[in-house]
């Protein structure tokens, strides 16, 4: 219920910030852009320094915090848009619009902030949580990684067309308050929830880290009771214990200023290494690779749609079959992890989600398709940078093809029939639907696999490093639609990322066949229940 509630919120945030921003700009995409680029660059610099700060901090301060921090920087963030929408024109002619200009930066100021902060929430609730109240029972994990992941799924589709509503029906004002009314209720409903999840589950109250320390003060509690009956000699022991104890969390000021200010830069390198160094590094740089693909549906694979024809209405449609196909993966997961284990269940979800992405690739040379190596990938790029207009030779380039290279007398284009015209955009959305089934039941699968085999002192950071090489990946496919934003080109981009999908499914197999060996290839893992019963403490991957 509280996870919910959170998506529903970043949801409903994520949906309404970039159409306020796109609104508060003239219809321009340049603040969406910058806003973009500021929360990944945030979480690609940052993510190991949060999850760093996860693993050091008691469980309940560090969901109580983000929780605070996320949803007080939403309504702070609302209330600053509500203010912006309803006095624009006084605030442009103040100080020739620095004003307004100073709003704009903290506005995605704020909301940087506040998506720092669902970030951790994300790396606490979701990777660490969710471990300790499953205990050792592997099945209770994916059961709950997949009711997580279903419920990211709907609140994914519902959210933005609740908020969408709103905002065409009432306005941008109203939106921005109905958003930051439910942040405010919902903040107070989860943090209720999280307590109540707390005093249920006691596990969740000692964390790795600290159990050392919990072991010593105990072992200094019987000591002190004892004290008068010891002699000097052997009470002297136990108190230089107990010093050193105290004077652990002040042996950081022993150190200089410069020492202090670079302990970030270490903490950082120290993640990075970390990562590296896990058994499960090649499974994470197979999740990782995935997202270095336009053949999803985020505002580049709309965007090329409606080039193609197809209309707000079918995109909807589209986009609630990608749904419903990404809750059979949730689906699919839990039975065939049951049934084969969960390391081959990701080796199977890699097949299936390539074998379905290779009707991308042959959309790319169906009829209808725009795909022209003739025209320059970097003509758009080259035409706004310099101003010289060339669209015309693309034009009459993408005609000859159309027409046979008779460039003289074109043909139509509403005499060309429709199955021809939209056959290529329909297998490429055939595929990116159909492969959204392997696709979560494979980002299923390496999230168990880090849950699982990260031991709970570095939970923290290897996700947040994680979650910093996600968005690694997501920032250069970004920037390969923007070297090559022609229709044209958009063909080169699917090959391209069907090809780095391809190598993030290679990781894993290296991954899978280091681990398992010829054993990966069987239809069945009996060796899971042996492994289970003879060391249940251990991470059951097989």
């Amino acid at each position: 219920m509280g996870h919910a509630l959170s998506t529903w919120g970043d949801r409903m945030w994520n949906f309404a910030v970039a159409v306020f921003l796109v609104e508060l700009y003239g219809n321009s995409l340049l603040l969406t852009a910058v806003y973009g680029l500021v929360v990944a660059g945030s979480v690609l610099l940052l993510g190991a320094i949060i999850g760093d700060w996860v693993d050091r901090n008691p469980r309940l301060k560090v969901a109580q915090t983000s929780l605070l921090v996320q949803n007080s920087c939403v309504i702070v963030c609302g209330i600053l848009l509500m203010v912006v929408f309803q006095f624009k024109e006084q605030l442009v002619e103040l100080y020739n619009g620095w004003i307004l200009t100073t709003c704009y930066i903290l506005v995605i100021t704020i909301a940087n902030i506040a998506n720092l902060a669902s970030t951790a929430t994300s790396i606490t609730i979701q990777r660490d949580w969710v471990v300790v109240v499953a205990g050792q029972d592997s099945s209770k994990l994916a059961d709950m990684n997949a009711t997580v992941r279903i419920i990211d799924q709907l609140t994914n589709i519902l959210a933005p067309m609740l908020v969408g509503q709103i905002m065409a029906f009432g306005s941008h004002f109203i939106g921005c308050g109905f958003i930051s009314g439910w942040n405010l209720c919902s903040m107070c409903l989860e943090y209720a929830l999280l307590w109540k999840v707390y005093q249920k589950t006691p596990a969740l109250a000692v964390k790795a880290g600290q159990k050392e320390q919990q072991q010593e003060l105990k072992q200094l509690s019987p000591t002190k009771d004892l004290e008068n009956a010891q002699s000097p000699e052997e009470s002297s022991q136990p108190l230089m214990n107990e010093a050193s104890v105290v004077a652990k969390p002040d042996s950081p000021q022993q150190h200089g200023c410069c020492y202090q200010v670079t302990e970030p830069l270490r903490t950082l390198k120290a993640g990075w290494v970390a990562y590296y160094n896990q058994n499960i590094f090649f499974a994470g740089m197979s999740l990782a690779f995935l997202y270095m693909t336009v053949l999803g549906f985020d505002c580049i694979t709309t965007g090329y749609a409606y080039t193609q024809g197809l209309n707000g209405s079918v995109l909807s449609l589209l986009m609630g079959a990608s749904a419903v196909s990404g809750i059979c993966g949730t689906v699919a997961f839990t039975w065939v992890r049951r049934k084969c284990g969960l390391i081959r269940t990701g080796f199977i979800s890699g097949v299936a989600q390539l074998s379905c992405l290779m009707l991308c690739v042959v959309s790319v040379f169906t009829p209808g398709s725009p795909f022209d190596l003739s025209v320059s990938p970097f003509q758009d790029l080259y035409t706004h940078l310099i101003g010289e207009a060339t669209l015309p030779e693309a034009d009459h380039s993408l005609t000859s093809v159309l027409t046979g290279g008779n460039a003289t007398t074109p043909a139509p284009a509403a005499e060309q029939p429709p199955l021809q015209s939209y056959m290529s955009v329909s297998l490429l959305f055939a595929g990116v639907i159909a492969a959204r089934v392997g696709l979560w039941s494979f980002d299923l699968t390496v999230t168990q696999l880090i849950q699982e085999n990260v031991i709970e002192s570095e939970r923290g950071v290897i996700n947040g490093v994680q979650n910093s090489m996600n968005y690694l990946l997501d920032l250069l496919h970004f920037i390969m639609v923007i070297l090559a934003p022609n229709p044209e080109a958009f063909g080169l981009l699917v090959i391209i990322s069907v090809s780095f999908v391809a190598m993030g499914h290679i990781m894993y197999f290296r991954f899978a066949f280091k681990s398992l060996g010829t054993r990966l290839f069987l239809c069945c893992s009996p060796e899971q229940k042996v492994e289970t019963v003879d060391s249940p403490s251990l991470p059951t991957t097989v």
